[in-house]
């Protein structure tokens, strides 16, 4: 055989059989679309959207949420919680009055057998903010969507014989334990010039869901180091969160503009036990869920379930960088408990990390 032809030969043999290995060992079979869309399907990853203070509500298999934007509260639904549908605005704030600006932290409660929306509002716009009150909104309809009726300002003071002394107040939200309505919030000892003004939680007894009908007691203050020690010491954003025979408040301390921000948990001594005495409540040694260096500023939160009613989850916010301010974008992810009965919440997982999505969810 011709030298050049045997030497093409044997290149053409030996490509052939070098393409024939990469081939096999390098080219996966293809995955289907079908199967690249159930994997993705199954994993989420934070944040979940824009945004602050959220509000998650399960009734029925779905879920409401409830935020505030542009003088507007809005509602959404979904049944999943990953994505928590259009938000679709149900009340405006008037042109004046107490309510006509700064909307804050709106939560929706289904109660009595009507929608509520709980909500902080001042007279004046932008700040100093040291204006805000608290009021409630009724749905006209059996609809989250409303209309809604505003039901006025709430009672936040210390004599309720005389309305107008109402004290600041935000971030009311109500609850039952042991077939009593009440609401906790987050306000001042005294209505002040400056809202560099410490704030504390009260609650007080309601008679119904527009109504408070005890003077407030307050039951927590920033007092512990790792919830002081910043520009302004608050505790505020208070939640319950119950399961079996423990009740806890999980609160929100250091300021809400610095990556600093953080929860705190009191524990109700006995659920038989009048949440209104401040001491039968036991404030956390410290700090039950805090940044990292990946996740800034986590607070403000609410609790669900998982579709199948098998896990818990947290929604909360966090902020979107160190700059102090408030833009700020929320997160969820699941918490577990020990064995006696108490909250682990861990720590936030870092943007973009793939979390498994609600069990149940579809």
């Amino acid at each position: 055989m011709n030298p050049h032809l045997k030497k093409l030969v044997f290149l053409v043999a030996c490509g052939g059989w070098l393409l024939g290995c990469k081939s096999s060992a390098t080219l996966p079979a293809p995955v289907s679309t079908e199967a690249r869309e159930t994997a993705s399907a199954l994993y989420f990853t934070n944040p979940i959207m824009d945004g602050a203070d959220p509000w998650v509500l399960k009734k029925d298999s779905v879920y409401y949420s409830c935020g505030s934007g542009n003088g507007s509260i809005y509602v959404s639904q979904s049944t999943k919680l990953t994505e928590l549908g259009k938000r679709v605005p149900v009340w405006k704030a008037p042109a004046s009055g107490w309510n006509a600006h700064n909307i804050w932290a709106p939560e929706i409660h289904y109660l009595q057998g009507k929608w509520y929306i709980y909500y902080a509002a001042g007279k004046d716009p932008g700040g100093p903010f040291i204006h805000q009150r608290s009021g409630v909104l009724e749905s006209t309809t059996d609809s989250p969507f409303g209309p809604y009726a505003d039901k006025g300002m709430l009672y936040t003071g210390d004599s309720l014989e005389n309305p107008s002394s109402v004290r600041w107040a935000i971030d009311v939200s109500p609850f039952y334990l042991n077939g009593q309505l009440y609401a906790v919030w987050s306000g001042w000892e005294k209505n002040a010039l400056t809202d560099r003004t410490k704030q504390h939680l009260y609650i007080a007894r309601m008679s119904n869901p527009w109504t408070i009908a005890s003077n407030r007691a307050k039951i927590s203050s920033p007092t512990e180091p790792w919830e002081t020690g910043g520009e302004l010491d608050l505790n505020e954003g208070p939640e319950l969160l119950k399961k079996k025979e423990k009740a806890f408040l999980i609160y929100s301390c250091r300021e809400s503009w610095l990556k600093e921000y953080r929860l705190g948990q009191l524990t109700l001594k006995d659920t038989l036990a009048d949440p209104m005495v401040a001491s039968n409540w036991t404030k956390s040694s410290a700090p039950v869920f805090q940044a990292t260096a990946n996740v800034l500023g986590v607070g403000h939160c609410s609790f669900t379930t998982s579709p199948d009613n098998t896990e818990d989850w947290i929604f909360y916010h966090a902020k979107k960088s160190e700059k102090p301010g408030w833009q700020r974008d929320i997160r969820m992810q699941k918490f577990t408990w020990t064995a006696d009965g108490y909250p682990v919440f861990g720590e936030p997982v870092p943007s973009g990390v793939p979390i498994p999505v609600p069990s149940g969810q579809k």
